[in-house]
């Protein structure tokens, strides 16, 4: 029996996974623990969940593989900031003292952590090292249903490619072009997104959001200025306008400059130039994103395509992709930024490292992290002081149907946790779509956010294309869907501002509790849709526990908790236990 271990850690999202035999037993990240949003810390909490729930210590671990190479994105920074000199001196005095004081050293340092975990002292300190898009592509295609595929991996960085090509053939990958830093799609839409006054590598939904509210007036200024585009795709990036390369900042002043206004400051009020910015550099992350698809197919050959890295979870772009039809069968793994790449650089151990076939996936299954027993869930609501019933099964769903059909917002606990950064029906708040003004309601008095962020649809998987332009399931929320005609009157909760909805689609078989939700609320309503968003408020990661949930719910204007068959009313709660949010900024 071999057990291996993949980390991803310390830039952003980091997670762990463990595998048995190449069986993916469980994957989670550090930030549902630390409830710190997209902490990149070296994930201990993790860890130490994922040995203790399989029974194992790291005595029975034979390989820990992590998922880049720290020396080679040192060579990277060393040389891109002598390349850029002397303005690449401000990033080398700040990112040289720590690469010599910790991350050069990083081997070392992992092995000294792992050794402090329970049988530590007889791990075999067998540490490997994966390179950082072939992780993201080892996650994208080993549980895919694909026999062979094509794989793109595109994002900010790894540590030199940006964008990868690759063909996935039974147990092996092999990669056949990229590009290289700084030409990086990633980075091109992570700067208009820091000057939008967004947060990177967090923020960017927000102007996939954004971007439906204004035209893309832009486009041929960003095509002519900022990112020539080639026929296949590739593409480079005029760095006049640019600093992330040499500073600690996205954007150089001439980007001000060229747009004709100053960076919008975070908070402040959005105008419609900045909704066309937001739709300009759509347009153009769409269009470079159909190229690359295109060249891929023609230079692959091959009919299904895998998608991979924190761009592939652009809906939007990824919805143009898939309507296109220049594959036969898209696949993008929920998990598909650094966080998934715990997931692949075990994976890459198992089956390019260790040489064991590999099987389709018939059936990948999201629900990855940790499930909680209704003792232990009791527990934690008793230290709470929270005022709960117990409802058995048969009466559950009719009872959480009815709530919703009557307008109340629930929180819907159950089972494992969602090992995406998208709420799956296992950690989600679920709402009636028909309700005129919900969207505005979840917005300011459940998410504390901002008004023009959308909400996702939920469809009972054999009414989908009665409602959207769909052919088949969309089970990870990954792609954008168009409504049919007459749907927007229907949902208009759901229905963004263009027509359209990241439509997550539910059966039976993918998720039986949520399913069986649904069913009864189509029931009751003939309405097969649900609004699903994440169970969690601004600026905080998914909920984990049921004291999570619970902290969740007080701290908002949630109508209803349901974990497991436990039934909280928020009438009910006398409780001062619960934990107060100080609400950040994302």
């Amino acid at each position: 029996m071999t057990y291996i271990l993949g980390i991803s850690a310390f830039y952003h999202d980091s997670a762990v996974a463990l595998l048995r035999d190449g069986e993916i037993l469980s994957a989670v990240q550090e930030e549902r623990f630390s409830r710190v949003k997209n902490d990149d810390v070296f994930p201990k909490n993790a860890i130490e969940w994922i040995l203790q729930q399989h029974n194992v210590t790291m005595a029975h671990i034979d390989y820990v593989v992590f998922y880049e190479k720290p020396f080679n994105k040192f060579e990277r920074i060393l040389e891109t900031c002598i390349r850029f000199a002397p303005r690449g001196y401000q990033l080398f005095s700040h990112a040289i003292p720590i690469w010599l004081k910790e991350k050069l050293f990083q081997k070392v340092n992992l092995k000294k952590q792992l050794i402090e975990f329970k049988g530590g002292e007889l791990w075999n300190q067998k540490l490997l090292f994966s390179d950082h898009h072939l992780s993201h592509s080892a996650a994208a295609f080993y549980p895919s249903p694909f026999e062979s595929a094509a794989i793109l991996t595109i994002d900010g960085v790894g540590e030199w490619a940006t964008t990868t090509v690759a063909i996935g053939s039974g147990q092996d990958i092999r990669r056949i072009k990229e590009m290289s830093f700084p030409h990086s799609l990633g980075m091109l839409y992570s700067t208009i997104t820091a000057f939008l006054g967004f947060k990177v590598n967090s923020g960017e939904y927000k102007i996939m959001g954004l971007a439906p509210y204004g035209q893309p007036v832009y486009s041929t200024l960003i095509k002519e200025n900022l990112v020539n585009i080639k026929s296949d795709g590739s593409f480079r990036l005029n760095m006049k306008y640019f600093r992330f390369a040499t500073e600690l900042r996205m954007y150089s002043s001439e980007l001000e400059r060229l747009f004709g206004i100053s960076a919008r400051q975070p908070e402040s009020s959005l105008e419609q130039v900045h909704m066309d910015i937001a739709a300009s550099i759509q347009e153009v992350t769409d269009e470079i994103f159909l190229a690359l698809a295109r060249y891929v197919r023609e230079l692959t050959g091959e009919v299904n395509l895998c998608l991979a890295g924190g761009v592939a979870l652009n809906c939007a772009a990824a919805g143009k992709v898939l309507k296109s039809g220049v594959f036969e069968r898209i696949w993008i793994q929920p998990a598909a930024g650094d966080a998934g790449s715990a997931l692949g650089a075990a994976q890459v151990c198992h089956h390019l490292y260790l040489q064991s076939p590999r099987t389709p996936a018939s059936d990948y299954m999201p629900y990855l992290g940790p499930a909680f027993e209704q003792d232990t869930a009791l527990t934690q609501l008793d230290n709470m002081d929270a005022e709960y019933r117990l409802v058995p099964d048969e009466q559950l769903f009719q009872l959480t149907a009815d709530a919703l059909a009557d307008g109340k917002i629930i929180a819907w606990f159950q089972g494992k946790a969602e090992f995406s950064p998208r709420a799956l029906g296992n950690r989600s708040i679920l709402a009636d779509p028909r309700v005129p003004d919900l969207k505005r309601e979840l917005n300011l008095k459940i998410k504390y956010r901002e008004s023009f962020r959308p909400f996702a649809p939920v469809i009972l998987e054999e009414y989908a294309s009665e409602w959207f332009d769909i052919e088949g399931a969309s089970p990870y929320m990954n792609f954008i869907y168009t409504a049919k005609d007459g749907v927007n009157h229907k949902l208009p909760s759901v229905i963004h501002v263009d027509g359209t909805a990241r439509l997550q689609t539910v059966s039976e078989r993918t998720n039986q509790r949520f399913y069986r939700l649904m069913k009864q609320f189509y029931e009751i309503t003939g309405c097969p849709v649900l609004v699903n968003t994440s169970l969690n408020v601004r600026g905080e990661p998914m909920v984990l526990s049921p004291e999570d949930a619970f902290n969740c719910f007080m701290n908002t204007e949630i109508d209803m908790l349901v974990i497991g068959n436990i039934v909280l009313d928020k009438h009910q709660q006398r409780s001062q236990k619960y934990q107060k949010y100080n609400y950040e900024l994302d």
